[in-house]
């Protein structure tokens, strides 16, 4: 913990911030103080109580005082419904969590009389929300459960989607939209066999991917933990039409959970409840930190139309233009606590 003064106000915040993230941190910790409370909360960090102002005292959690006050029946109700709980983050009670930004940003909009006419302005396919699948038409955390195609779900780890949406295209075909929030993150998940303690000297992540493709045992995952990730990139090697450009395998840093992302997807697409799944990536309008990767991983898949990525202020500005009083209300809270 260091102690930051920003404006002329000292927080308390973790080290190794970068500008964009003191910037937002400070406007969070500003909307927590004025509408929550000041008290800090607590990090447990190796037996250490450590005290930072962007997390919520244990107080206020079971208000969940950070998630939208209109949304939050159905919140509850998502979560406790028979298999559509899901696992809070870790940094759930955090100002800046990513999943409750999540939540903030689509939930509002999918409960809304709207959502279709918004929806449709985000994705051009997109016809209706199909609201008899999953939970009204949209799912939190999402895997493919209970196939878990992939081989790499358990109760710490796996693939999923932050947000998934079901809905009908213009040809009346059921689709899905699988959606990764990121708020104030550096980086995506980078590959965990790539720094695994228990590689051996054939898990060679120097290998090209169509060296790898040639002998899978090559990867860590797939020898050792057995995750299907290169059989079902071998199933679709021409969605990575760019890969020669790569020398090594190019899954090893933050592309590696785009990768997984979008082969869930193909996993999905290949059991054949939807014809059709695609990916995207939202995050924050000033967070220009991911650029590197999401511009990496388009030109890997050739700007395939299956990855599509986009900033929250376009979705917020889209619900603005609507004559709705509740999408109205909706935008100005937004707007005030993510500083979009």
């Amino acid at each position: 913990m260091v102690q930051e003064t920003i404006n002329g106000v000292t927080y308390k915040l973790p080290g190794g911030l970068n500008a964009f993230q003191k910037k937002l941190y400070a406007h969070l910790i500003n909307w927590k103080w004025q509408n929550i409370t000041s008290v800090p909360g607590i990090n447990n960090y190796k037996g250490r109580k450590i005290k930072y102002d962007a997390f919520l005292p244990a107080s206020v959690i079971p208000q969940y005082p950070a998630i939208y006050p209109p949304v939050l029946g159905d919140l509850i109700a998502h979560q406790t419904r028979p298999g559509f709980n899901f696992r809070m983050h870790l940094y759930f009670n955090h100002m800046a969590s990513s999943q409750a930004a999540n939540i903030n940003l689509f939930l509002p909009l999918l409960l809304n009389k709207n959502a279709n006419d918004i929806l449709r302005r985000l994705k051009p396919d997109f016809k209706r929300l199909n609201t008899g699948d999953l939970y009204k038409g949209f799912r939190i955390e999402y895997w493919d459960d209970p196939y878990g195609d992939l081989k790499d779900k358990n109760k710490r780890t796996g693939t999923d989607a932050d947000l998934a949406i079901s809905y009908f295209n213009e040809n009346e075909e059921r689709c899905l939209w699988l959606i990764e929030h990121k708020l104030t993150e550096k980086e995506f998940t980078q590959c965990g066999g790539y720094r695994s303690k228990g590689k051996k000297p054939r898990h060679d992540c120097n290998k090209s991917f169509s060296d790898i493709l040639k002998d899978k045992n090559t990867c860590y995952y797939h020898d050792v933990c057995k995750y299907r990730y290169w059989d079902y990139t071998d199933l679709n090697q021409s969605f990575f039409a760019n890969h020669g450009t790569h020398p090594h395998c190019p899954f090893k840093g933050g592309m590696n959970q785009l990768w997984r992302n979008q082969l869930l997807g193909m996993a999905i697409e290949k059991r054949g409840t939807y014809k059709h799944v695609y990916f995207s990536v939202v995050r924050h309008p000033r967070n220009t930190a991911l650029d590197k990767t999401l511009n990496e991983y388009s030109q890997l898949i050739h700007h395939n139309a299956k990855f599509l990525v986009f900033d929250s202020s376009i979705v917020v500005n889209i619900a603005g233009s609507i004559p709705d009083p509740e999408l109205q209300k909706w935008v100005e809270w937004y707007r005030g606590l993510y500083g979009v």
